[in-house]
């Protein structure tokens, strides 16, 4: 839920860079061919998060409008921006897009609010005898289906979060992880891996505002301290001691050993940071070992992959599903399901593999995926770390706790994303060191319970 990313090999680290600044930019509108406007009967429009892992399938494209003769229009947006669309299109059903990339997050209250075509009703769906639905990680399907028991999307890839870190310096400076770290274990590394090697901070943590920014980690955080943004009778929690504990924890921990602005950085800022040697460790997307294991990564061999660190819990990294969803407006739902099929395909990630290298294929999403040979020995490094990190995702016992929904770095429910980002943007000020913990939370307690009481005794 960020700039994650994996195929960074694809088109090489600072032409990824480059092209993502560039979309972020401009809009990011475009299409095969040129142009991203215009239907025919045989072409879809997508709305796309312009991340690594999209912007190398749309170099691909080509191979599937060779052989599905289906045109396929993109619109490339920074995720902000891209949600925002996404929401406003989807809630109004205005039909300029057939497919977006959503998430997990929007299945239950999409689905409910009837803005997605459920895959189920589609007949090139039913027909397709070569997708291969029992190879997609049960915990991905089962988070992309509704209340209603229908599936709606498919992964483009999956993740969890982990911790990331140099293995030549931990040797350096004497530092051993367990294979599931304690977050005190990591503060005390932190310490010790500053300053290492000239310019080296010993942790990057994200600070940007956003809710799926800076508390897509701090809520994995909250999560193993013991807190929750509700309690099961949708009691707002985020004042809470254990949220607190949690809050003061992540921002001193980024203040003392954190990279350099750590209030501005996000996934993409620490991604940067890791692979330029200016951080020691890194705790965020399974999805990011990809890119620092990519061919011409300057790291490529010296990193090493460990659990999402814990406290009370015995897990705690998250789960999340960059997915292809159909519009329920979309009148073109079987080439929609066509370009989904090929996209989320096992035959995709060949394709990848093939032309880009296999530490770069957009993984997480398929057991075939962790029986490949040739993409087993290529991400050896971090294969089987991000396997166990998404079967060991629980979205529906993530803490310690009784919770009133379903969520590991979110809460299920449309509000979060307002009432998060806002609180986010005081914890960013933390961060900053111009306000308190108390002041952020305190604050944020009451966006919370306004959010939370409109479910109380539903």
């Amino acid at each position: 839920m960020r700039l994650t990313s994996k195929l960074v090999a694809a088109v090489g680290l600072s032409t990824v860079l480059a092209a993502t600044a560039a979309c972020s930019g401009a809009g990011g509108a475009g299409g095969v061919g040129g142009g991203g406007g215009g239907a025919s009967d045989n072409s879809i429009n997508v709305l796309m998060v312009n991340n690594p892992q999209m912007l190398a399938l749309q170099k691909h494209i080509g191979e599937f409008t060779k052989e599905s003769g289906i045109t396929v229009n993109f619109t490339v947006k920074p995720e902000n921006d891209m949600r925002n669309q996404a929401s406003q299109e989807f809630a109004n059903q205005s039909g300029q897009f057939d497919v977006a990339t959503l998430s997990n997050f929007e299945v239950p209250f999409y689905s409910k609010n009837g803005w997605l075509t459920a895959l189920d009703d589609i007949p090139a769906y039913k027909a397709d005898t070569s997708f291969n639905q029992a190879d997609i990680f049960p915990s991905m399907t089962k988070s992309l289906t509704g209340p209603d028991g229908k599936l709606y999307g498919e992964p483009f890839y999956g993740e969890s979060s982990f911790l990331m870190y140099r293995k030549d310096i931990a040797d350096k400076v004497g530092v051993k992880f367990n294979e599931t770290p304690t977050w005190d274990e990591v503060a005390a590394a932190a310490a010790k891996m500053d300053g290492a090697e000239s310019g080296m901070k010993g942790i990057c943590l994200r600070g940007l505002p956003g809710w799926g920014e800076v508390f897509a980690p701090l809520t994995t955080v909250v999560n193993t301290f013991g807190g929750t943004w509700f309690d099961k009778d949708w009691n707002a929690q985020v004042n809470a001691q254990p949220f607190k504990d949690a809050t003061t924890f992540y921002t001193d921990l980024v203040k003392a050993h954190g990279e350099a602005g750590a209030a501005q950085a996000g996934f993409a800022e620490c991604l940067t940071a890791t692979t330029q040697s200016k951080v020691a460790m890194w705790y965020d997307a399974t999805s990011a070992a990809g890119s620092l294991e990519a061919p011409d990564s300057p790291v490529k061999g010296k990193m090493a992959y460990v659990q999402a660190p814990v406290k009370e819990t015995k897990a705690s990294g998250w789960l999340y599903a960059w997915s292809w969803m159909i519009e329920k407006k979309s009148t073109k739902a079987d080439n929609a399901w066509k370009f989904i099929s090929w996209a989320s395909s096992q035959k995709y990630e060949e394709l990848v593999g093939a032309q880009d290298g296999w530490a770069t294929v957009p993984a997480g999403k398929r057991e075939s995926t962790y029986k490949n040979a040739d993409y087993i020995k290529a991400a050896e490094a971090f294969a089987e770390p991000t396997r166990k990190a998404i079967e060991s995702a629980d979205p529906t016992n993530p803490g310690v706790q009784p919770r009133p929904t379903i969520g590991i770095q979110f809460v299920d429910i449309p509000e979060f994303t307002d009432f998060a980002t806002k609180i986010s943007q005081d914890v960013s000020s933390v961060i900053a060191g111009k306000k308190t913990v108390d002041e952020a939370l305190d604050n944020g307690q009451k966006l919370a319970q306004a959010a939370g009481d409109k479910y109380k005794g539903k």
